[in-house]
């Protein structure tokens, strides 16, 4: 069975990271799975994929998705794959034209409980017809699946719920590698973009003190001016450090102290588990898709309220014994989300599909 993966980039994210971790597995398993990116651009991601030997191609570098030449250039590659599994909405929609002008079976994840383009009531009728070229519409958690449903306002294709998960081992035996100057670390990982809400975080900070305190940022994108502002503003320039992307995750989320997911929306939020695996306390919006994850292990505040997150990281660092309990809670959840289960499950819904071929 040959089988290609579509995503836009392998910039930082929960979809690219569940890319970067599951081919690898694919292939030890005997699969042949390649990659394909709408934007080539050269990444941490990318080289990590490169260097497990796996085949990448790449529609081009930087500039828009949403190229409309890039239909006619992925036809010839929907024709050579058992499968195609596409993720993120530039790829969805292109494979479902393509798959017009070819035959080509399809599969997609939906790897959010929300997005923008659901506001707009005349997208709904194009939503509907790309799904419905989707022979299978893989949904990260119940309330993914739950909203898209009531978003179409109809039945999904072949619908299996399949979590996200995490080489757990890898985030459990990291080092810490990074220094602190002896305050406590608070780590958000995530693109710096709307969804995200980094926002929420970075004004908690107002009412700590900050001089016991500094902030984390992992990651980057459209956003940043916006928030590097926000921390001037705010008069909190020598406690937030900018780190941009960076490669080795675990080394810096086992030199935090917690982890916190400040988002406005997650489908499931894997930078979640990686922080619980790496044995931390996280932190986390009680959100659908989050707090099926965090509940009755992490801690979850309330959208938008920077003041109870800040109390929050305040009774961690003061009460040493709820701080080992909840990391404690966190460091088990984690190891229900280990990869291979995910990996399992991927596989199975592949080779029904073979049988129906």
């Amino acid at each position: 069975m040959k089988i290609l993966q579509v995503i836009t980039s392998l910039r930082i994210g929960g979809a690219e990271k569940l890319i970067v971790d599951m081919v690898p597995l694919y292939r030890e398993r005997g699969y042949q799975v390649d990659v394909l990116l709408f934007d080539g651009t050269d990444t941490a991601f990318k080289r990590q994929l490169q260097d497990k030997g796996v085949t990448i191609y790449e529609l081009g570098k930087g500039g828009t998705v949403y190229n409309p030449l890039y239909i006619w250039k992925l036809i010839p590659f929907l024709q050579k794959y058992d499968i195609v599994h596409t993720h993120n909405t530039a790829c969805q929609l292109f494979a479902a034209i393509g798959s017009v002008l070819c035959s080509v079976v399809l599969v997609t994840t939906e790897h959010t409980t929300s997005n923008r383009r659901r506001d707009w009531t005349w997208y709904r009728l194009l939503d509907k017809w790309m799904y419905s070229r989707y022979r299978s519409v893989i949904c990260i958690s119940d309330k993914t699946k739950e909203n898209l449903v009531h978003y179409l306002k109809g039945k999904l294709p072949v619908a299996p719920i399949i979590y996200n998960g995490i080489n757990c081992e890898t985030y459990a035996a990291s080092t810490n590698l990074f220094e602190s100057n002896g305050k406590t670390v608070v780590t958000m990982v995530a693109g710096f973009r709307y969804q995200k809400d980094q926002d929420t975080l970075i004004k908690a900070f107002q009412y700590l003190p900050v001089d016991c305190y500094e902030l984390w940022l992992v990651g980057d994108g459209e956003r940043r001016p916006v928030l590097e502002s926000l921390v001037n503003q705010l008069g909190l320039q020598q406690h937030v450090r900018f780190w941009g992307i960076q490669s080795d995750i675990p080394a810096i989320l086992k030199s935090s102290d917690i982890i916190v997911m400040s988002s406005h929306w997650e489908g499931f939020g894997l930078a979640a588990v990686e922080g619980m695996a790496a044995g931390k306390p996280v932190v986390a919006t009680d959100i659908p898709g989050l707090a099926e994850v965090i509940k009755n292990a992490g801690i979850l505040f309330p959208h938008g309220d920077a003041k109870t997150l800040a109390d929050i990281i305040l009774r961690l660092k003061e009460d040493s014994e709820y701080y080992r309990q909840i990391a404690g809670q966190c460091i088990q959840r984690a190891f229900e989300y280990d990869i291979r289960k995910t990996v399992d499950a991927y596989l199975e819904v592949y080779k029904q599909l073979d049988k129906i071929l």
